[in-house]
């Protein structure tokens, strides 16, 4: 018997902070048990991931279980077939049920609205410190504007391709990618996907080939605008374009820079986030001195917050301190439904929309949402 291939479940984000009321983190909460996570994966391999009845709707609260359409099961019937990687059978619910149901919970009176923003608004999530959240941040985000009815590009500029795998969309060798985009002058419409499941919400796939973009990038002409003018040359009007930058401070990363109006730093909630930082606002001024007069760092966003550590407090309070109003109210939570959320093709808020990542993401959004038609971003 085949043994089918268990959910990566990640260890990015650890115990998870109990909210307080009007935040959607907070002080006192317990970390999630070992014994819990081993046994809430092989549930997840039924084709429908349904909110746990335990996980805390972000305000103090539960939320209910939502029931599902039931799926069928033979005891006879072999591994395979009912493994997520490999069922595709009819009775599989499409991921835009999963959508519907997203929006059912995070906004269950449909009285929230995004609203579109004025003007298409392009952010680079950049931070060259890896490990602090900015394709989760990019993926989140995205997908929750698209969700209420927001047109969201997203492109992935990292070479790992960790949102294209994010948002469920093929990035194996062969499939046209932003590299093409960059190196040989293909259209931005052309390589862009549709995500399942999502309306209004595509992504621009990154493939392996673009680890070598850097160099080659180094002998073209107008090397730093090659992503801005692609951008700008796509036949579609997007209301936000999110630009997933590497962990680094190259061509790739320049390049973002140029083409985005403002900048999106996502901030782990531990010192060595803030080591690098400045060095980050010192590049971010350079583009914007020589390549780029009108970006600006719009938000600053704090992730993996663990409020029952002094640490976590000391890091918030300096980052206010020094970025005043650009740092966001909602604060992205530990979270283990945030990290197992990508192997299965999915982003938080679909996976688990009941969960305190899910929440902390709508929050965001919608402050980021709020912000713009303020004229904040303007």
């Amino acid at each position: 018997m085949n043994v089918p291939p268990q959910p990566r479940v990640g260890s990015g984000y650890g115990a998870e902070p109990r909210s307080s009321a009007g935040r959607v983190y907070g002080a006192g909460g317990s970390p999630v048990a070992q014994g819990e996570v081993e046994q809430e994966a092989p549930r997840r391999t039924a084709p429908s991931p349904r909110p746990h009845p335990s996980e805390a709707d972000g305000h103090g609260g539960t939320v209910a279980p939502v029931s599902a359409a039931p799926v069928s099961v033979q005891p006879d019937a072999p591994a395979e077939d009912v493994s997520r990687e490999t069922a595709h059978v009819d009775d599989d619910p499409p991921l835009a049920m999963e959508a519907l149901r997203a929006v059912q919970i995070l906004n269950p009176s449909g009285e929230i609205t995004m609203p579109r923003p004025t003007h298409p608004r392009v952010l680079c999530v950049a931070n060259q410190k890896g490990g602090v959240g900015k394709t989760t941040t990019t993926v989140n985000l995205a997908v929750a504007l698209a969700l209420h009815g927001n047109r969201v590009l997203v492109v992935d500029l990292d070479p790992q391709g960790n949102a294209s795998t994010g948002l469920n969309v093929p990035h194996h060798a062969g499939i046209p990618d932003v590299y093409d985009c960059l190196i040989d002058n293909v259209p931005l419409a052309e390589i862009a996907q549709a995500v399942e499941g999502i309306p209004n919400l595509w992504c621009v796939p990154a493939t392996i080939d673009l680890a070598g973009a850097e160099i080659e990038l180094v002998s073209v002409v107008a090397r730093e605008s090659r992503l801005s003018r692609a951008i700008t040359n796509h036949p579609e009007t997007f209301d936000y374009v999110f630009i997933d930058c590497p962990p680094s401070l190259g061509l790739l990363t320049v390049n973002a820079l140029v083409a985005a109006q403002e900048v999106l730093i996502p901030i782990q909630c531990e010192y060595y986030a803030l080591e690098g930082l400045n060095q980050l606002i010192n590049n971010i001024n350079l583009v914007k001195q020589h390549l780029n007069p009108t970006l600006d760092v719009s938000t600053i966003l704090l992730t993996m917050y663990d409020r029952r550590t002094r640490l976590a407090d000391a890091v918030e309070q300096d980052v206010r301190n020094h970025f005043g109003d650009k740092v966001l109210e909602a604060v992205i939570p530990r979270n283990v439904r945030v990290s197992e959320a990508p192997s299965y093709g999915q982003s938080v808020m679909t996976y688990d929309p009941g969960s305190r990542g899910a929440t902390s993401y709508f929050e965001a959004a919608l402050e980021i949402a709020n912000r713009g038609v303020m004229g904040g971003t303007a």
